[in-house]
């Protein structure tokens, strides 16, 4: 059996997927600072959070090499 070339793929998107979320957390970072702390919390705690749901198509298709 040949290794799928999907799990090497996946795990490049997933990269790509981090480093284009924390980019734009970080982008939005001046307009966060501007919030009370506990808002900030929440935000960040939405953000660090919220990445994640594209993971379960892609790790699926990972595996499967379908996003459904």
């Amino acid at each position: 059996m040949t290794p799928s070339w999907r799990k090497p793929a996946g795990a490049f998107l997933i990269l790509a997927l981090i480093a284009i979320w924390s980019g734009a957390v970080l982008a939005a970072s001046p307009l966060i600072q501007r919030l009370p702390m506990l808002v900030q919390a929440l935000v960040y705690l939405f953000a660090g959070i919220v990445w994640i749901l594209p993971l379960k198509p892609l790790l699926r298709w990972m595996e499967t090499g379908r996003w459904r």
